[in-house]
């Protein structure tokens, strides 16, 4: 080997090392939870490679483009698997560290939020939302009759903190037949479109059109929680992207988790695609896609205003990132000594919230929940809770077993893809303690 003499040379050397222990340490931070073999957590390793086939055939066959996936047990992360392309035409690999659209899956953290200030004695559950956002009041309850026009009725009660929390509020999504084309006349925000306004601009034009059904009488998915995120903001006095950086974010070290990602990341942003049958995988069109009254787009979180901080679809994050959070819920509202929540919280937020009055599924305050209104569907536990996003991301923590299990695409339509479904039916069967 030839010895390196000069100055330049031996400090190129310093430069490389000092560089190197950087990187590793970067990571390190970037990835926050420890790591141990699968056999350590009781995993099997031979058959959490499953997960990688499973993923690599979906590849293959073109039906998505790259995927993260992600196994953590006992709070350290056995397995974490980048494949395919994070752009496929640009020739850009899959990364570990990639940032996704994860839309629905900001919903858990809004949730979270208006718990810590329910904690804080500034909200209970069972307040009327007109109490932080006025324009609540007297809300109507849209009537159609056949052969004739809809009108309203007025709303046998007003909507609650808990309704908005588990989906019972009478609010909808923008997709919705009967009540789609008036959000889309008023400037009603998805979340999943550029916006020119506010989440309170979007909200105050919510609170004026009718609900589909009284408060509280059944669950309907919907824009309930974007309101949360508008109530965190009048009960904080903080912006929403601001309470989410400082409560919860950087005390959790979630350093890749925004509404808008800054111009240095946006490298790190995975491409969107679309598959429809007999058209194959495609990436995202340029233009929006209109489906009713509904349309969407994948370009929000790099293009436009960027001024709406949609508490119930806008986020970006990664599979680490979203891990902390997750293993934050997991280990009864904190991570090492940081403590967002009481365990007592989280067991409330985690347990079914809506009894006859909800689908089959079990929905807690913020979290879909497994097997407490019927058997399990499929490998799992009773009492785990989960939730995903529009753009194929998805989560689920299970307590009993003490482990995560995180799947990040980015495709919508998905063309009836169950790759996600399959992930975490995987992540199960490698359990071998």
């Amino acid at each position: 080997m030839r010895r390196i003499s000069t100055w330049a040379g031996r400090n190129r050397i310093a430069i490389t090392i000092l560089l190197g222990c950087f990187l590793c340490q970067a990571w390190s931070v970037g990835q926050d939870l420890p790591s141990a073999k699968p056999e350590a957590v009781g995993l099997s390793s031979e058959r959490l490679e499953r997960i990688a086939t499973a993923v690599q055939r979906s590849i293959d066959d073109k039906r998505i483009a790259g995927a993260v996936t992600m196994v953590v047990r006992h709070g350290k992360v056995a397995w974490i698997k980048s494949q395919g392309m994070m752009d496929r035409e640009a020739n850009k690999a899959m990364r570990p560290d990639a940032i996704f659209r994860i839309c629905s899956m900001t919903k858990p953290i809004t949730s979270v939020a208006v718990m810590m200030l329910h904690e804080e004695g500034k909200i209970l559950l069972d307040d009327p939302v007109s109490k932080y956002l006025p324009e609540f009041k007297n809300p109507k309850v849209l009537v159609k009759q056949a052969g004739g026009e809809p009108y309203t009725i007025p709303a046998k009660n007003e909507i609650t903190i808990r309704d908005l929390l588990r989906h019972t509020s009478g609010i909808t999504y923008n997709w919705n037949s009967d009540l789609g084309p008036m959000y889309e006349k008023a400037g009603v925000a998805s979340g999943l479109l550029q916006y020119d306004g506010t989440i309170g601009d979007s909200v105050k034009a919510l609170a004026g059109l009718p609900l589909l059904f009284n408060p509280g009488e059944r669950f309907e998915y919907s824009l309930g929680v974007d309101v949360l995120g508008r109530v965190v903001e009048v009960v904080s006095g903080q912006p929403l992207d601001e309470f989410f950086r400082t409560r919860i974010f950087e005390p959790l070290g979630m350093k890749d988790t925004y509404f808008f990602p800054p111009e240095n990341k946006l490298d790190r942003l995975a491409t969107a695609y679309t598959y429809y049958e007999g058209q194959g995988l495609n990436r995202f069109p340029d233009t929006p896609i209109r489906e009713g009254a509904f349309v969407y787009s994948a370009d929000y979180p790099s293009r436009g205003p960027k001024k709406l901080f949609s508490g119930g679809a806008g986020l970006v994050s990664t599979a680490l990132d979203y891990a902390r959070f997750c293993q934050m819920m997991l280990d009864g509202g904190k991570v090492g000594n940081t403590r967002l929540l009481s365990r007592k919280s989280v067991e409330l937020m985690t347990q079914d919230q809506l009894g006859k009055i909800g689908p089959d599924q079990g929905f807690g305050l913020g979290f879909g929940i497994e097997g407490v209104k019927g058997p399990l569907s499929d490998l799992g536990s009773v009492g785990e809770y989960n939730w995903g996003g529009f753009f194929y991301t998805g989560f689920t923590i299970d307590p009993k077993e003490q482990m995560i299990v995180i799947f990040m695409g980015q495709l919508h339509p998905t063309g009836g893809l169950t790759l996600d479904h399959e992930v975490n039916v995987l992540a199960y069967q490698a359990i071998n303690d």
